[in-house]
């Protein structure tokens, strides 16, 4: 059988050779798979420039949908989705600038969570008699949410992974 190289971007396994890896890396699915991946990792100034300076797209705009979907050349943000990323640019342009200026620490902060802690911890002795729930886990500001994950990041499911009846020990 020999070597398969896996990759992650188009979620995809083939026999590796020079061949084969060059078709594929060059390949229109795969650049267009690993631009995806890599603009949900783009700040927000940058989609915001990029986004100002493309006509809007007038299929998406009358229809609500576009044939082209990410790959089309043209905008499908609206002027309340602009005016919301100008309005985060903003916001972190600021905060940008008080870390610089060496100003206090800006809100949303390690101090704050020791302050909120410090509130329920208080609140979980005065009803002791209650059991604390904790709380449930949240990926930091920023990360793709989880459905967009290539598979080889995602967390296993429940029992593992299936296991294809070729690789099967015993």
């Amino acid at each position: 059988m020999g070597k398969r190289y896996f990759c992650d971007y188009c979620d995809r396994s083939f026999q590796d050779n020079l061949h084969n890896r060059k078709k594929h890396l060059n390949g229109v699915q795969h650049l267009r798979a690993k631009r995806a991946w890599y603009d949900l990792f783009r700040d927000a100034a940058a989609i915001l420039q990029e986004e100002q300076s493309k006509k809007p797209c007038r299929k998406f705009l009358q229809t609500g949908q576009c044939d082209f979907g990410s790959n089309c050349r043209f905008s499908h943000m609206t002027e309340q989705d602009l005016e919301k990323l100008s309005a985060q640019v903003q916001g972190e342009q600021r905060s940008r600038e008080l870390r610089q200026e060496g100003a206090d620490i800006p809100p949303g902060t390690v101090e704050d969570w020791l302050e909120r802690r410090a509130k329920r911890l208080s609140a979980a002795q005065s009803n002791s008699s209650l059991p604390e729930k904790p709380a449930p886990f949240q990926y930091p500001p920023g990360w793709p949410p989880l459905q967009e994950l290539p598979p080889s990041l995602r967390a296993p499911p429940p029992g593992g992974w299936p296991v294809p009846p070729g690789l099967q020990w015993g």
